[in-house]
């Protein structure tokens, strides 16, 4: 089986990483290329996750750079599909929800190559949000579904998605997370700023409903600040906020504006957190299993289990809603929480295992 494995933003590198160490052993069977698409361009975003998470190199990278939703698109699918008339695959396999993957879907459909979506069925039903229709767009197509919940499989079967397409095999991104965790590493921020155990918070901002609008976001963060009542805020920008950012002056003496982080360096703060603050949907998983309080700053979430088990809990986008769930913070009341079935180490090996008899 020729096999190839697209990878084109920070999201996808923590679950493309456990499924290739697990097709080590069986690399006489599967021949693999790893393609980076080139849609995280930024060494910060991209190329340390490859060194940290033992990624080995991509067979190619289609370097498509930065552009709109549509440029990048277009790109994408321009530069796969030309790569596969002169080298085709048997299968490709996409993981998650950015660009690559809805555009890599298209193009090796459209010459009638099988596709694999690990992480399908996931909804936020939230049509303004890009990932969305990344999400919707890919698995209308996609041949076979690795899916980390009850809730993604029962999505995927009332879009009429057959069963024997559907393998609920839990979550890679869990997989790597446990394999690293004893290598997590104390960023500098932990010294600079005198961090203490479970006395401090980490948050993360860049979705547009958060920080488009220069006076929501002043207000976000002020009441978050606040909110914190003197704990340090560590805030490792992404360079979409940190545009913004320039333009309002926000300024605190808890508040601690760092450059983004490694994947040690970042799961290390957030193991260690009194809490996080955040508009990600892959961090909710991770403070899911290191039993970390979780605040999403959002309407809704592709990720429901991490509400309903984990320690999430939805916040929204309204500034004035913060301060009751810090207040809940504070005093101690927040849910201790559980980890999701099968989010336990070995979701690869399950993948792995799956594409032998495909």
């Amino acid at each position: 089986m020729k096999l190839d494995i697209i990878a084109g933003a920070r999201p996808n590198f923590m679950k493309i990483a456990p499924i290739i160490e697990a097709l080590k052993p069986v690399s006489n069977q599967i021949q693999y290329r790893l393609i980076h698409t080139g849609q995280h361009y930024d060494k910060k975003m991209s190329g340390n996750f490859f060194e940290q998470l033992g990624i080995p190199e991509p067979d190619v990278n289609l370097e498509v750079g930065s552009g709109t939703q549509a440029e990048q698109t277009a790109r994408i699918m321009e530069r796969y599909e030309t790569l596969l008339l002169k080298e085709p695959a048997d299968w490709c396999l996409v993981v998650g929800d950015v660009t690559s993957t809805m555009a890599c879907s298209i193009a090796a459909k459209k010459l009638n190559i099988g596709v694999i979506h690990v992480e399908g069925g996931i909804r936020s039903n939230d049509l303004t949000m890009p990932e969305e229709i990344n999400r919707m767009v890919t698995d209308s197509i996609t041949d076979i579904f690795y899916t980390t919940s009850e809730v993604a499989n029962k999505n995927l079967r009332d879009l009429g998605h057959a069963e024997s397409k559907i393998r609920y095999v839990g979550n890679t991104m869990i997989d790597t997370l446990l394999k690293n965790k004893s290598r997590f590493t104390a960023p500098k921020a932990w010294q600079t700023y005198d961090l203490k155990e479970k006395n401090y918070f980490v948050m993360t901002l860049h979705r547009p409903a958060n920080v488009d609008e220069e006076t929501k976001l002043k207000k976000l963060i002020d009441e978050i600040v606040k909110g914190a009542k003197g704990l340090p805020i560590v805030f490792p920008v992404h360079p979409r906020t940190a545009k913004i950012l320039k333009g309002i002056g926000i300024e605190a003496p808890n508040l601690h504006m760092i450059e983004p982080l490694g994947y040690l360096e970042f799961n290390y703060l957030v193991q260690h957190a009194f809490a996080v603050v955040t508009d990600s949907g892959g961090i909710t998983e991770e403070t899911t299993v290191m039993k970390v309080p979780c605040m999403t700053l959002r309407d809704n979430t592709e990720r429901p289990e991490t509400i309903t088990i984990g320690t999430n809990e939805l916040v929204g986008t309204n500034p004035d809603n913060v301060a009751p769930f810090m207040a809940k913070l504070h005093q101690g009341d927040w849910k201790a929480g559980d980890i999701p079935h099968l989010w336990d180490g070995r979701t690869a090996k399950r993948i792995i295992e799956d594409l032998l008899t495909l």
